[in-house]
């Protein structure tokens, strides 16, 4: 595989090779929500040194090329959600167990955890009723326009898939803010495994939320516009 560029898209290095993502997000680069950027316009935009990004990527074993690239959009959208969905809805009860237990216990030593329980309940509160709407609405008016190119997408689907998107930026935003308050989800010298647990159920979340995102984003959407004919 060719070393990456930083003329290179991150949408696209992301379908090249997931893997990449956990890279990525190490340095908080917004590969998913603001994924049409290229790298070196990320990396100027965020203040990150484009050449240490590089140098990272280039120096890991290459991953497999994403399978769900190829897929079509219906069996795209069931693979988001036998995936993405269905981890979320196992994940997040688990983890608001967690991360309540955690603040009680050791918010009297540790002040950021009574933020990252509030932004941890947001997070969820803005991304269950998202997934629903995905489910019932927005995925099935997808599914049925699927394989008919050039047929006009009603405004309505158009207006949900502005506003999908404006609900991950939001996600996103969340995300960023737990990372910040975690410090990168490092494990303070006095964690217990409840602790621990809770700080690598949060990176997890945040790793396949980034692909999630991406997957709609950077990948579904855009080729749903473009075979209505409209702005991919």
């Amino acid at each position: 595989m060719a070393a990456f560029t930083a003329d290179e898209i991150l949408g696209d290095i992301v379908t090249a090779d997931p893997s990449t993502t956990r890279i990525l997000s190490r340095f908080g680069i917004d590969f998913c929500c603001h994924g049409q950027r290229t790298l070196g316009q990320a990396c100027a935009a965020d203040g990150v040194d484009a050449d240490a990004v590089l140098a990272e990527l280039n120096a890991t074993e290459p991953g497999r090329p994403a399978d769900w690239a190829e897929f079509d959009d219906t069996s795209l959208i069931a693979h988001i959600v036998s995936t993405h969905h269905r981890f979320l809805w196992d994940e997040f009860p688990r983890l608001a167990e967690l991360v309540d237990k955690v603040a009680r216990v050791h918010g009297p030593k540790h002040r950021e955890l009574a933020q990252v329980r509030e932004v941890f309940h947001q997070l969820r509160a803005g991304m269950e009723p998202h997934l629903r709407t995905e489910e019932t609405l927005l995925f099935p008016e997808i599914s049925l326009h699927a394989g008919r190119p050039g047929r006009p997408l009603p405004d309505e689907v158009r207006t949900e898939l502005a506003e999908n998107q404006r609900e991950h930026d939001n996600a996103g935003h969340l995300l960023a803010e737990l990372r910040e308050l975690t410090d990168g989800y490092a494990v303070p010298a006095d964690a217990c495994a409840s602790y621990t647990a809770m700080l690598a159920g949060l990176a997890d979340l945040e790793s396949d939320i980034h692909l999630h995102v991406h997957k709609e984003n950077n990948v579904l959407f855009p080729r749903v516009l473009a075979a209505a004919g409209g702005p991919a």
